[in-house]
Order: structure tokens, then C-alpha cells, then sequence
């Protein structure tokens, strides 16, 4: 058994929370039982994921994207309420993550993706929410950069135009719907973006500045983070960790 409060402020302290503008509130969203034995993590809170929690007895659901955003309605509607009954009425907590958990450079998924995809090294880009890494030697060929990306996000065919240089020597990555950050790429002379979500325009933007682009899917791109934390707490606190895969195909 782990103290609750004591596995918050452990994540607090990886994360930094208070380094980040978020749109979300990052850390304890929905407080339950004091003692955790056993930590679940998904990468999107829904009614799917709570479920199969809890069928696994677990005491705390730490997630990517939580119940509770800026600009939500300040009224629950019915799937919501479901949601938050189901962790009230199991005594459950919820804690998520959101951009804090993009930009950790250690346990971050942008870093995970970089040690993925075989970079050597990273550091922050796009105000510190991704990476720009790189690879080492010469780099890769754009075809090695789609088979490294497929199997870093579990099989996931990304969307690619591989329109840039014949070796990727350095990539920027910004996991989720970040396609707005391509131009930041540009402007730093990258060899390549990989995203999760695309945008109409960036075809023709990448085509015209000559720069590898990737989406890889939002939800693909964002589940090695979670895990990481999940299983930091469970080395951490001697506890259970589980992690639930729900796919999703954007």
C-alpha cells in the first residue's frame, strides 16, 4: 500500500506541473481512498477505461487526458456524470497529466518517442512540450523513419509525406493534435515533424519547405508516457501497475 497524497506529490515533483500553461488541471482530479495498492493507466478518461479499471481493482486511474478542461460546460451532461459516478461510487481516484506529461524529457511521451525512433538526443522544442532530436551519424532514410515510427506506435501506419531531405538528421516531435507546430520546424531548419493529428494544410506547407511530415495518430503517439509514470510509481511505491489499452484510430 502507497498514501495517496504521497503518489501525487511524486508525480508533481517528476513533472512540474506549475512550469506549464495548461488548458487542464494537471495532478488529483477526482480524490478517493487514502491507500493505493494498485495504480491503472490509459491515455483518455472514459467510461471504457474507468470500467476495466476498476474489474482490475484499481485504487488510482492516472491518465493523459482527464474529465476536466478549460472551456468545458460547467454542467455535467449525462456521459459525464457516468464517468465521475463510476470513480465516486468505487471510491476511485483519477489523476491526470497533460502537457507536463508531453514535455518531461525524461518520462515525456516526446522523449519516449525520440528513444523510440533511435535518436542519441533531445531537447525541448515548441515551448518545451516536444523535442527536436537527433539521430546519429549520418541520420536515416525517410522509410526507416516510417518503420521506426509504425513500431514505436504499435503497428500504427503513420500518415507520411516524405517530401524533405534523403536523410533525417534531426526531427521535431510533438505528440497529440500538434500540426500547428510544423512551422517552428521549418523555421529551425528540421528534417522532419512527426504529430499525432494532421492538418488540411500541411501537405502543401511541408511540400513548399521541403520537410518530412508524420502523423502517427493522437492517441498512438501518447501512450508510452502514461506507462512510464505508471510504472515509476509501481518501482517507486511497491505497488501494482497495469496499464489498459483502449485504441483509438485518430
Amino acid at each position: 500500500m502507497a498514501q495517496l497524497t504521497e503518489m501525487i506529490s511524486e508525480l508533481d515533483r517528476l513533472l512540474e506541473p506549475e512550469r506549464f500553461e495548461d488548458y487542464a488541471p494537471n495532478g488529483l482530479q477526482v480524490p478517493g481512498r487514502e491507500e493505493v495498492a494498485t495504480v491503472v493507466t490509459g491515455v483518455s478518461a472514459s467510461a471504457e477505461l474507468f470500467e476495466r479499471a476498476l474489474a482490475e481493482g484499481a485504487d488510482l486511474i492516472l491518465v493523459h487526458h482527464g474529465l476536466f478542461w478549460r472551456g468545458a460546460p460547467q454542467a455535467l451532461d449525462r456521459p459525464a456524470a457516468r464517468r465521475l459516478r463510476l470513480l465516486l461510487e468505487a471510491d476511485c481516484s483519477l489523476a491526470a497529466y497533460h502537457l507536463p506529461l508531453d514535455g518531461d524529457q525524461e518520462l515525456g511521451n516526446n522523449a519516449l518517442l525520440a528513444q523510440a525512433l533511435g535518436a542519441t538526443s533531445w531537447e525541448p522544442f515548441a515551448g518545451g512540450i516536444g523535442v527536436a532530436a537527433t539521430f546519429p551519424d549520418q541520420g536515416i532514410t525517410p522509410q526507416e523513419l516510417i518503420d521506426r515510427t509504425r513500431a514505436a506506435t504499435g503497428g500504427r501506419e503513420p500518415l507520411a509525406f516524405t517530401v524533405g531531405p534523403e536523410h533525417v538528421r534531426r526531427i521535431g516531435i510533438v505528440s497529440g493534435a500538434a500540426a500547428g507546430h510544423l512551422g517552428e520546424a521549418i523555421e529551425a531548419g528540421l528534417d522532419a515533424f512527426l504529430t499525432g493529428e494532421p492538418a488540411e494544410r500541411v501537405m502543401h506547407q511541408a511540400r513548399e519547405a521541403g520537410i518530412h511530415f508524420l502523423a502517427a495518430g493522437h492517441y498512438a503517439t501518447e501512450t508510452l508516457g502514461v506507462q512510464a509514470l505508471g510504472n515509476h510509481l509501481a518501482a517507486h511505491f511497491g505497488i501494482e501497475h497495469r496499464f489498459i489499452d483502449v485504441p483509438n484510430p485518430i
